[in-house]
């Protein structure tokens, strides 16, 4: 292509062939990141790719809406694990974003970073430059925290951090419950030390409304020339010319169009699409992709391995109090004026995120740090997704932070359009398994401590007819399920069966890298969001660093 080809090419984004400095596939927590980042100079274009619509559906924005968009198929891939030989059998439904923001826009939206110890264990595994110390300059860079700056937090960044609006009695109750039996308060999750019982913040903005990264990173980009956003775009695959990432493939409307990079190639598009898009390409288990007819641009095993997941167990309580959001759900005058208050003032049950008080702790004190987080919610169901009980419930669920247990992920076929098979393999070890009964063990101590005694009539399940340690695992085995975490599955590191280098770059080939939850090495101790888009900000540096 010629210079005025190009040029043409690069203003005409409706082309069958475009030409950018850098194409982003994937818009999610990391995807927004880069595209904002990368573009911000005004003169290096940038194509950032979406296979999902425009982040337009109203529940988006409403913190509470994420119960709305669980198995909304229009901005969510609704995979499916295979049978689960550790869980019963059973396959475990995983939502993933696929909308601008990915699953930012449909996540629970609590910020929790993880343990320092996470990322000092990421660089003692070879990856220089990962270490505490290293990221959380971009954990403060990123973060707009309510409370302001300080040792460990930034103030004036993209993304807003928040305290809850709504903080209703049975949260603040099962933090003092916690405290009687031992768990030290913790008001900052962040901060200093992790351990400890206290209010989670969110990723909302001031005024109640969901804070995803396509608000908070695209939507301050979007009007740039040199950013050109494509929705309902999936890309199908990425073109080598020798071992070098040239373009990128991708149907739109009916139509194959191609996108070439003179500098990168960025993956951005999560641990199940990133790894897949690798092996639609070329890039993987060489017996696998000769399965499926692809032809082999690199054979690297790591790809698609050691997929982590976090498992959440749940204990249902049936509260004594007409104060859950069971009652204003199924209440239709309650349910209504509830529904105002959000649209008058953004305040109320709406705000209410996906745990809003929690705990980290440690299932065997010779542990260094907590290896178990509790989400307290003051509402009940039997699955996420799924219609509240008619009974006043609350819920809090056991969360296994550093699970033993791996997976994988493989393409079925050389579709782009199919989704891949997913092994997670939960609870196939006996550490898994161990961590699991005794947290379930604590946390009903928790909710029979005396802060929590006037608002509990009973616990429904698993029900007192459950107590030994092998009734306490059975339960495990049948009714948990994800706590939406997957990563890992393009691993960073050094050794044979590492996907990217320190820098992110896919090891053996040029011009390519990936960005997101599958480039951790190991699952962070929390929720992941956080860590994605400190890894997108990072990888920013790095990338105009390396240009």
């Amino acid at each position: 292509m010629n210079s005025q080809a190009r040029s043409r090419a690069a203003t005409n984004p409706t082309s069958d062939v475009t030409e950018f400095d850098y194409v982003i596939v994937g818009a999610g927590s990391a995807g927004c990141v880069l595209a904002n980042r990368l573009s911000a100079d005004g003169k290096t274009s940038v194509l950032l790719l979406e296979a999902g619509p425009k982040d337009s559906n109203i529940w988006i924005h409403v913190p509470l809406g994420y119960g709305r968009l669980f198995k909304d198929k229009t901005v969510n891939w609704m995979y499916q694990t295979e049978p689960e030989p550790g869980l019963d059998g059973r396959s475990v439904f995983q939502p993933r974003g696929k909308v601008l923001g990915g699953s930012s826009s449909i996540n629970g939206l609590l910020y929790v970073r993880g343990q320092h110890e996470d990322y000092d264990r990421w660089r003692q595994h070879g990856n220089s430059g990962w270490g505490f110390d290293d990221v959380l300059p971009y954990f403060k860079k990123a973060e707009d925290q309510q409370r302001g700056a300080d040792d460990f937090h930034g103030a004036g960044g993209p993304l807003p951090v928040s305290d809850l609006i709504h903080a209703d009695p049975l949260s603040a109750a099962f933090i003092a419950a916690a405290a009687e039996t031992g768990i030290p308060l913790n008001p900052d999750f962040n901060g200093a030390a992790q351990e400890g019982a206290g209010f989670f913040q969110t990723t909302t903005t001031r005024r109640g409304r969901r804070a995803s990264t396509a608000v908070a990173y695209l939507r301050p980009a979007r009007d740039r020339s040199n950013l050109h956003v494509e929705t309902s775009a999936l890309a199908q695959r990425v073109v080598f010319e020798g071992r070098r990432a040239d373009a990128v493939e991708y149907r739109k409307a009916g139509t194959l169009r191609t996108a070439r990079a003179r500098k990168e190639i960025l993956i951005a598009s999560g641990a199940y699409n990133s790894p897949q898009l690798l092996q639609l390409s070329g890039v993987g288990p060489a017996e696998l992709l000769r399965k499926h007819g692809i032809e082999v641009v690199l054979d690297a095993p790591g790809v698609g391995q050691d997929l982590q997941d976090h498992l959440q167990v749940r204990v249902v309580m049936r509260c004594a109090k007409p104060i859950t959001l069971n009652d204003i759900v199924n209440h239709p005058v309650r349910r209504i004026l509830a529904g105002a208050r959000y649209a008058a003032f953004r305040q109320g049950p709406l705000t209410i995120a996906a745990g809003t008080s929690g705990a980290f702790f440690k299932t065997n004190p010779r542990l260094a740090t907590p290896d178990i987080q509790i989400h307290f919610l003051p509402f009940s169901t039997d699955k996420m997704g799924e219609k509240l009980h008619s009974f006043s419930g609350f819920s809090a669920s056991v969360c296994q932070l550093r699970p033993e247990s791996r997976g994988s992920l493989r393409i079925r076929s050389a579709d782009p359009a199919a989704p891949p098979e997913i092994r997670i393999n939960y609870l196939s070890t006996e550490v898994d398994r161990t961590a699991n009964v005794e947290g379930l063990k604590i946390l009903r101590k928790i909710l029979q401590a005396p802060a929590l005694r006037s608002y509990v009539v009973e616990e429904v399940d698993p029900g007192a007819k459950v107590s030994s340690d092998e009734a306490l695992l059975n339960y495990c085995r049948a009714r948990g399920s994800t706590i939406y975490h997957p990563t890992s599955t393009c691993r960073m590191g050094s050794d044979p069966l590492a996907v990217v280098d320190q820098r992110l770059r896919v090891r053996r080939l040029e011009g390519l890298r990936v960005v997101d939850a599958s480039v951790m090495p190991d699952l962070v101790s929390g929720n992941t969001n956080a860590a994605i888009i400190m890894i997108a900000e990072k990888a920013s540096d790095m990338i105009l660093e390396d240009r």
